[in-house]
């Protein structure tokens, strides 16, 4: 009897230490798991930082890209005291990267007007209104988002902003684009059709040029271009370019009509270029979202700049000797210069290319918004910030370049009113 239960014990022992053993290379099995999975975490998080990195960045004073800090501001740019001050950026005083040149928007052609003519962002606006620049024989609201206003548009409706004078012949339009709710259910008929006509109401027009931005998800529509003279039409064509992802996310759209000529970009990609779209005698500009499911499909506008564009760089610089822009572009209350500014940078060193004995003064001028001195100090660190990048980028003999900042002192127009501080903010060049 003793002999028997002996065995039994020696065969639950063994049991027991099995069952163990398996329950051990389980627990092992599933702890290699975990870590496997905290590896594939920790690479994903540490891939996502370099990819936020590699997208937040700005350019500093020597035309080199900065990385911002956490909150999104740049390092030392336009920070606040404890008093609540703003404080200027001393020479310097920015960090370094290796990333040195413009090579995203290294084939963006898009040069903008230089007289504003209109500039909206709604900002003087009261949420859920109308926008007191614009009409419409429709409705349209303005609502917030990320804490910056835009204009939601209603299907079947016809918005027209209120420019100070009819479209000249030369003129730049910029204005950034989102959507929300765009689905499989979305019409392919769905567009944003931008509007050029003899006339600034809401009847019919005999002359006109119609391009329209798809929103149609589930199949590539193409931009449709459209136009008629004299009632009779003589463009109808579809350009087939899938911006099926683009518009998922905030676009900037860039136009500039030049005669009959109209050229349209998307972000920093040109979209559509015809020599012979806009019919004579065109006075205004209008935009016009159809088939769209109203609640559902959303499209929303913002940003809005309209320019008068006059002869080509090269032309000023030399029969008139000067040139002055409102096309390089800064940070707010910064020297920072946004990769947009490449066109206007490069037309400017293809002159000083072109013509080797050309030197220019680089002047720097603000709006009168904020303090005088610190708007001095602004302008004079603007000036030397396009100096250097011009060096740095485009290879231009610093010994050719002089900077000088006016900041506030020599305004083109008023300081009261958004168009008059636009035109204020601006940078001169001129022939030494």
């Amino acid at each position: 009897m003793k002999t028997l239960k002996l065995i039994f014990a020696i065969i639950a022992l063994l049991l027991v230490t099995d069952g163990h053993a398996q329950f051990l290379k389980k627990l092992k099995k599933r702890a290699a798991e975990a870590a496997e999975r905290t590896i594939e975490r920790k690479v994903e998080e540490k891939t996502e930082k370099e990819t936020e990195k590699a997208f937040d960045t700005v350019f500093n004073s020597d035309g080199k890209i900065i990385k911002k800090n956490k909150k999104g501001k740049s390092k030392k740019v336009n920070q606040e005291n404890e008093n609540g001050n703003s404080e200027m950026p001393e020479e310097g005083e920015f960090e370094d990267n290796t990333i040195d040149d413009f090579e995203i928007y290294s084939n963006f052609d898009f040069i903008p007007g230089d007289a504003i003519l209109l500039v909206d962002d709604f900002s003087l606006d009261q949420m859920g209104d109308f926008p007191a620049k614009w009409n419409t024989n429709g409705t349209g609201e303005l609502v917030l988002i990320e804490n910056e206003k835009w204009l939601q548009l209603a299907g079947k409706s016809l918005y027209i902003p209120d420019v100070s004078k009819s479209l000249p012949e030369n003129y730049t339009i910029e204005f950034d684009m989102l959507t929300d709710g765009l689905d499989q259910k979305t019409s392919s008929q769905a567009k944003l059709e931008v509007w050029f006509e003899d006339h600034n109401q809401f009847q019919g027009s005999k002359n006109k040029a119609i391009i329209e931005i798809p929103l149609c998800l589930f199949i590539s529509t193409g931009f449709i271009v459209d136009n008629k003279e004299n009632g009779e039409r003589v463009i109808r064509n579809t350009i087939e370019k899938d911006i099926r992802e683009i518009i998922l996310e905030k676009v900037h759209v860039s136009i500039a009509v030049n005669g009959q000529r109209y050229r349209m970009w998307m972000n920093e990609n040109k979209i559509v270029d015809i020599p012979r779209l806009i019919p004579e005698n065109i006075v205004s500009f209008k935009l016009h979202p159809r088939e769209i499911r109203d609640g559902i499909d959303k499209v929303f506008v913002n940003n809005f700049k309209i320019a008068e564009a006059e002869a080509d760089l090269r032309s000023q610089l030399l029969n008139k000797g000067r040139f002055s822009t409102t096309g390089i572009l800064f940070n707010s209350g910064s020297n920072m210069i946004k990769p947009e500014s490449y066109a206007v940078l490069k037309q400017i060193s293809d002159a000083l290319n072109q013509e080797m004995d050309l030197k220019l003064n680089i002047i720097g001028h603000t709006d009168a918004d904020g303090d005088d001195e610190n708007n001095l100090v602004l302008s004079q660190q603007r000036a030397q910030s396009v100096k250097n990048l011009l060096v740095t980028q485009f290879q231009i003999d610093e010994n050719r370049l002089q900077t000088e900042g006016k900041g506030e002192s020599e305004p083109v127009s008023d300081n009261t009113s958004n168009e008059g501080k636009a035109n204020n903010r601006r940078v001169e060049f001129v022939k030494i």
